[in-house]
Order: structure tokens, then sequence, then C-alpha cells
């Protein structure tokens, strides 16, 4: 697998209905933020989802888990940084680092989708193109 580093910091403002009864954002909502940093992510490589969807393929989350270490709570400005470390092939992996504007870390994850053919539901190999644009923005 070849290796390679591409980051990318989407910042994330926790709405009051976020948060559960104890007034900390229920951990829920990170599957949402975590999904709003990935959509960014890959729009900033210039990697629309749209038009990978209306070119037939589709990318369903596989794997989940998260690791909280500290509460995140309503007006927080939180900084979620998005990286990818290996070039993927059917699966693409992202990692995931969540701080509040004090720096504090308040979970890590990680995040896998597999690439599938729309109409079959079959895996399928990384399209190209975000091949190209993974290997020339880590460089």
């Amino acid at each position: 697998m070849e290796e390679i580093l591409v980051k990318h910091t989407t910042k994330l403002r926790v709405r009051y209905s976020e948060t559960d009864q104890m007034g900390v954002v229920y951990y829920g909502n990170y599957a949402q933020y975590f999904e709003v940093a990935r959509v960014e992510f890959l729009r900033e490589l210039g990697f629309v989802y749209k038009e990978l969807e209306d070119e037939g393929v589709i990318m369903p989350v596989v794997h989940f888990s998260t690791n909280y270490k500290y509460p995140a709570r309503y007006d927080d400005e939180l900084s979620v940084q998005t990286k990818i470390e290996a070039i993927p092939t059917s699966k693409i992996t992202f990692l995931y680092e969540v701080y509040n504007q004090d720096k504090i870390k308040i979970c890590d994850a990680t995040v896998i989708l597999v690439f599938l053919n729309k109409s079959t539901f079959r895996p399928q190999r990384t399209p190209e193109h975000l091949i190209k644009l993974l290997r020339g923005k880590s460089k």
C-alpha cells in the first residue's frame, strides 16, 4: 500500500440541538461532523462526491470507530482534522481528530468507506482521478 499524507481541517460550531441532557454533544452527531469534514476535504482536493455518484459509484461506510476523550459543548468551535495516509484500492480510510477552540482533543476516529458500483453493489477499484488528486496533493 502506497503511503501518502493528505490532510484538511474543517471548522464547525456546536449547535444547541446537537447536545444531550448532560449539555454535551450527543455521540451520534459525530458521524455527521465526520461526513461534513470528509465531503469538504474531498471538495478542496477537487473531487466532488456528487459527480462520483453521477458516474455510478457510491461509497457506503463499512467501518466506524470513535474514541471519545473530552466533551464538546454548545457553542464550542470544533476543528475536525481529516487525513488520508494511504492510496486507496477499493476502500478508503479517513482518520479524524477533533479539537475544541482551546486545542483540547475531543476525540479521534477511523471511518472506512468502500467504492461500489451503484447498480450492482459490487466493490470496484478507486476511481483513477481520485488517486491522481491524492498523489498530487501529497507532494
